[in-house]
């Protein structure tokens, strides 16, 4: 508990905000500090370090750059291995797991020890790793590192614990999976194919026991050899050699005969009785040429031969082998069914399938009932038991990616009446057409924990379509999908001043969002510079869409200095002020002076259908102005309550009002100041070329799609390879002093679309920042002479908005509607408004809005704004109870607009109507008094880097101020006190895509899109880590594994497998001795311990670390037992030699030496 001093309003002792946006009482740099008061006001902030911890949680989406797939037909677990290391383990709804290799390494191969909660992955650093999947967190138990050979497959027989593995050089090496060492026993390569054949087969592509006879093993080469290897003599009982490449083999149950797919399109049928040739050879999608040959096919990758009981026909299932000819054809997978052949086409690349079957046993009829199919950016499962193979409904959020993610947010404990009518207003939009039998992948085990509350996450992208997520309780499900496109007409090719010529492929891309979830209101910023206002509704309606038209124009002439008369906190840098050199953005023929007055996109004007959902009432579009298109919209704020709608750019600022439907305030950022403007404004000459001008807004606006929209389409990379590399930005970050600020306007460029500087970061001088400080108060006239050079410009964007009851002058006596207005030279502006109370008179009567002039400074953009009280509470800003506008008349239920919040709350009556205002900006954070406008407490978050995002979130029934900077730290701040609790190195390297979709929200949560098609959740509040384990589902539950089926008397005697095959008798020390420990070195992981220390907590906690410390006790004592052993062993070795030789030489005499 802390107290700290208060300012109350009307006392003349309080210490005024100086210019320079220091408190008055002088504090150093990053230290809170308190204005002097006569009066005491206690305010306890429980909130302490020991409340934050960084966690991942969740991550939900599609896995990016899928690899590898696994199945285990017992646990009824999926494994997806990804290019960046990464495992994904799906369950049943609610059990999703993501593991990382922390190599980072691609996985190659996925091995399931079926029913023994465990997962063996193969990796491209030639590195297999063993996971426990026993606990809620998997873990590595044991990794086994190829030093001289690189692993091309594996492969674990059923019930067994020794792992086949090939590799490169063609040779099969076999691994202990209790021990992950190596066994003594290898097959060479050079044994398995005959000493006459003067070629190398190639890598080992193919690894299978017969299903006959688990004695014997058949190896696959690439070159098209196959060998069938006996195990027990050390030979091969046959070889075959087949002038196609081999991609794939897959055996018949009974075990006498095997299906091998080819680099021709071709599949290869073979019989154990006669191995010198195939006894069929079909190209499935080759047809005959008139000149008899067949036409030249691609590859077949995979193939899959599996039986059914019902039909004496098997399935024939593949991938790939179209013929070359049909270009422009989809990726197909091939079912093959008797004489029936089902060509299902994918939208995209196939990467890999399996069939699941019914039985585990390979010996056993397989009875197939489903295909997963991985493709590159989708998951499909294929139901095999309906003769129109229908596919299974998807229960995984695997869609996040349909169109590119632009931007997200994050709402926790919305109101709970708000996820059930989104669910079903959505659920009447579903695509039918599904299987109707169960999901197929449904193992582990989950149940809601304790702790839930009603969580949404929103997605925008780039086709215009909005998302709304249910995310209660760690989960993820579509609830409802919004199409913003279908409020305007389609653009037409050769439109003037259209977006079409901007943003050729998504003039809809989603940019920012604005919901409130108490009045269902909700607002979309779009690309191409316009703003669209949704109302919701449970019944369909017909209505117009209401369009309003904004001309936001900024004087280009508008320079920067500092003021003459003002001490600035900062100085500028003339060589950072131009705007960077961008590639011409996209001119049609029409000349510039055609394009005036026109929005970018034309609103539909006729009477549109909107089904029930959210429906669209007004539309705001910033127009054209002399031939230069208009500046992307870079804030956003909509109260209910007011009927108010505020826009601003880098022009300026525009407040609508959506109840008249008006244009209230529409103002460059200049006009905004008038006489308190704390810059001096010089003019300039006549701009000398208008083409230049044009093209820096052009590139304003399309400047997120201009460069990034077609790899955000296509490749999916990361934004960071857009402008910048973030890798090399921050080792010269570390370098010079300088060089972050250029990796900042490169980042803020792409985040907010326009140039926008803070007057405190354009400096070219190398000495610290407490010396620019201490240098502030000798800021000399001529270095202000040169800063205001004719040849710089800049503009001053309004970067963000609140609408909250607040104190527009010093004088008021009472709280009045304001708008807080920052900008991105750190300057705060409070703009009072007038409103009518009566609702009838707001329906008729004017909104008077009247800019003040009151000013706030802090260092940097201004990113957040909130409000408490003296209570150290969260003050919300007013808000209207959602009523359905559509809804038939009822005379028994009001229709009144009931507001809430609207007028001075209780608790700030209790101290006299005042308040806290936070505000936060790139660089610091500050805490004023209301309406004393006095500056309490200032922080200096970061020197080195900049806050990307801010916001004032509530965390264990308290509140903090949460930032996330771009050099990856997240920390937290106290309030009011701005103590640091939380600074943590999260993420190293930042590219774009993370600083664009990265966002806090209440209950000590966070996310942000880890890949293009991967949403990352994140936890920073220690009570959810502690929590998080039994929030998280089971990967393992026990299940007794199925028997195999008794095969009879005569089919056990004529064809089973009679011998008895003892792996651990041929592969074990004692008969095939060690492995090479060059050839691998093993690592043992930290799998075990993991899931205990996680589970750690309290007395349990220190008994859980108590076992932990005797086990590892344990096991050093057990090693050291070991040596001592062998120690003992050697020395009576040495003992037994010493007294051979002694009896040797005991007759002999001195000179028989």
């Amino acid at each position: 508990m802390k107290k700290f001093r208060k300012v109350l309003d009307g006392l003349t002792t309080s210490s005024p905000v100086n210019p320079g946006g220091s408190p008055a009482c002088g504090s150093a740099a990053g230290t809170p500090s308190a204005a002097p008061t006569p009066r005491e006001l206690e305010i306890q902030e429980t909130l302490m370090s020991e409340h934050f911890q960084i966690c991942k949680t969740v991550r939900h989406g599609f896995p990016y750059q899928p690899t590898a797939l696994a199945f285990d037909p017992v646990q009824k677990i999926l494994a997806i291995g990804t290019r960046s290391g990464g495992v994904r383990l799906l369950g049943r709804p609610g059990v999703d797991c993501h593991c990382q290799h922390e190599s980072g390494a691609a996985v190659l191969q996925l091995q399931f020890l079926i029913n023994e909660g465990a997962l063996v992955t193969a990796c491209a650093d030639d590195t297999l790793h063993l996971w426990n999947l026993r606990q809620r967190r998997p873990a590595i138990l044991h990794s086994l590192k190829f030093n001289r050979e690189r692993i091309t497959f594996c492969h674990l027989p059923f019930q067994s614990k020794w792992l086949y593995v090939g590799t490169e050089r063609g040779n099969t090496h076999i691994v202990n999976i209790e021990s992950f060492v190596l066994s003594g026993y290898v097959i060479m390569w050079n044994k398995a194919i005959e000493l006459s054949t003067k070629t190398h087969p190639g890598p080992v592509v193919h690894l299978s026991d017969s299903p006959k006879d688990e004695g014997k093993l058949l190896i696959g080469f690439e070159s098209g050899t196959i060998v069938m290897w006996d195990l027990r003599v050390k030979r091969a009982d046959f070889r075959i050699y087949y002038d196609e490449a081999i991609h794939s083999v897959s055996w018949h149950h009974e075990g006498r005969q095997f299906m091998c797919s080819h680099s021709d399109g071709s599949l290869s049928m073979w019989n154990l009785r006669n191995t010198a040739k195939p006894f069929q050879v079909t190209f499935p999608h080759g047809k005959t040429q008139r000149d008899g040959r067949k036409e030249s096919c691609k590859p077949i990758l995979k193939v899959e031969y599996k039986t059914s009981r019902n039909s004496s026909e098997a399935f024939v299932i593949f991938s790939g082998g179209l013929s070359y000819d049909k270009a422009g054809r989809r990726p197909t997978l091939t079912i093959m069914h008797g004489k029936a052949i089902t060509v299902l086409e994918m939208d995209y690349p196939i990467v890999d399938f399996m069939v699941l079957c019914d039985t585990p046993y390979l010996n056993e009829v397989q009875e197939p009932y489903a295909v997963v199919v991985l493709l590159e950016k989708d998951f499909v499962v294929v139901d095999l038991t309906q003769s129109n193979f229908p596919i299974f409904e998807n229960p995984y959020p695997m869609d996040v990616h349909e169109s590119p993610v632009t931007c997200t947010a994050y709402f926790a404990d919305c109101p709970p009446d708000i996820i059930p009518v989104l669910y079903s207003i959505g659920a009447k939009h579903k695509k039918t057409g599904y299987s109707h039998k169960e999901w197929p992948v449904s193992g582990g085990t989950w149940t809601v924990g304790s702790q839930t509350y009603p969580e949404i996450i929103v997605t925008g992208h780039a086709d215009g379509s909005i998302k709304f997520w249910d995310a209660t309780a760690i989960t993820l499900q579509m609830l409802y999908k919004l199409k913003t496109s279908k409020v305007f007409e389609n653009p037409k090719s050769g439109d003037v001043g259209r977006s079409g010529e901007l943003v050729e492929e998504d003039p809809y891309a989603v940019q920012m969002i604005s919901w409130c979830p108490q009045s269902r209101i909700f607002c979309v910023v779009g690309i191409s510079a316009h703003v669209i206002l949704y109302r919701f509704s449970k019944h369909d309606a017909n209505t117009t869409i209401t369009s309003l038209e904004v001309r936001l124009q900024c004087e280009m002439e508008d320079v920067i200095s500092p003021s003459d008369t003002e001490n600035t906190p900062c100085y500028s840098d003339p060589s950072g002020l131009s705007p960077q050199p961008q590639p011409p953005s996209p001119r049609s023929n029409t000349p510039d002076s055609a394009r005036d007055s026109i929005p970018c996109l034309k609103v539909k004007d006729r009477m549109i259908r909107m089904p029930p959902g959210y429906q669209a009432e007004l539309v705001v579009q910033l127009l054209w102005i002399d031939g230069e298109p208009p500046q992307q919209i870079t804030s956003l704020d909509l109260n209910s309550a007011y009927g108010l709608l505020a826009v601003g750019n880098c022009n300026g600022l525009a407040v609508v009002d959506y109840l008249q439907k008006t244009i209230l305030l529409c103002m460059n950022t200049l006009e905004l100041y008038g006489s308190a403007d704390p810059f001096q404004r010089l003019t300039r000459s006549p701009r000398k070329n208008r083409q230049s001008t044009s093209d820096f807004c052009m590139r304003g606006l399309s400047n997120f799609y201009s460069d990034s929209k077609k790899r955000i389409r296509t490749s999916y990379q990361s934004l960071t390879e857009l402008s910048d590399n973030q890798v090399s930005l921050d080792l010269e970050r570390s370098k010079s002093p300088t060089s972050g600020h250029s990796s900042r306007r490169a980042m803020l460029q792409q985040l907010h679309g326009v140039s926008m500087y803070s007057h405190d970061e354009h400096h070219i001088t190398t000495y610290s920042w407490s010396e620019r400080e201490s240098r502030e108060n000798s800021f000399s006239r001529s270095r202000s002479s040169s800063v205001s050079s004719i040849d710089r410009e800049t503009k001053e964007a309004v970067t963000t908005l609140q609408f909250m009851e607040s104190y527009g002058r010093k004088s008021d006596p009472l709280p009045t509607p304001c708008l807080w207005v920052g900008t991105s030279l750190g300057l705060v502006l409070i703009i009072p408004m007038s409103i009518p109370m009566d609702e009838q008179e707001r329906q008729e009567d004017p909104v008077t809005v009247v800019p003040t002039g009151t000013v706030l400074m802090l260092k940097g953009s201004i990113l957040r704004f909130s409000f408490l009280d003296f209570g150290g509470a969260l003050i919300h800003s007013p808000y209207e109870v959602w009523r359905d506008q559509q809804a038939p008349g009822d005379p028994d239920r009001p229709r009144k607009r009931k507001l809430v919040n609207f007028s001075p709350s209780s608790s700030q009556e209790a101290s006299g109507d005042c308040h806290l205002a936070v505000v936060c900006s790139e660089k610091q954070a500050k805490v004023f008094l209301m309406p004393t406008q006095a500056c309490l407490y200032v922080h200096n978050i970061t020197e080195s880097s900049f806050v990307l995002r801010a916001d004032v979130v509530s965390v264990c029934n308290s509140v903090c101020l949460a930032c996330f900077c771009a050099n990856g730290h997240i920390m937290t701040l106290s309030l009011p006190s701005l103590r640091p609790l939380l600074d943590v190195n999260y993420l190293p390297l930042t590219d774009m895509r993370i600083a664009r979709t990265f966002c806090f929200t209440n209950g000590g949560q966070a996310l942000y899109l880890c890949s293009p098609t991967e949403i990352q959740r994140i936890t920073y509040s220690q009570e959810m880590c502690d929590n998080l384990q039994e929030m998280l589902g089971e990967l393992f539950t026990p299940i007794e594994t199925p028997e195999a089926q008794n095969r009879g008397f005569l089919k056990g005697f004529f064809g089973g497998n009679a011998q008895t095959f003892d792996r651990e008798e041929l592969f074990g020390e004692a008969s095939a001795g060690k492995g090479s420990r060059s050839l691998a070195q093993h690592i043992p992981g930290q799998g075990g311990m993991e899931g205990m220390k996680a589970a750690a907590g309290g007395v349990v906690g220190e008994l859980a670390r108590a076992r932990i410390a005797l086990d590892e006790r344990g096991q050093r004592l057990g090693e050291l037992e070991e040596r001592t052993a062998l120690m003992m062993s050697s020395a009576e070795t040495f003992s037994k030699h010493a007294h051979e030789m002694m009896l040797k030489c005991k007759d002999k005499k001195w000179y028989q030496f």
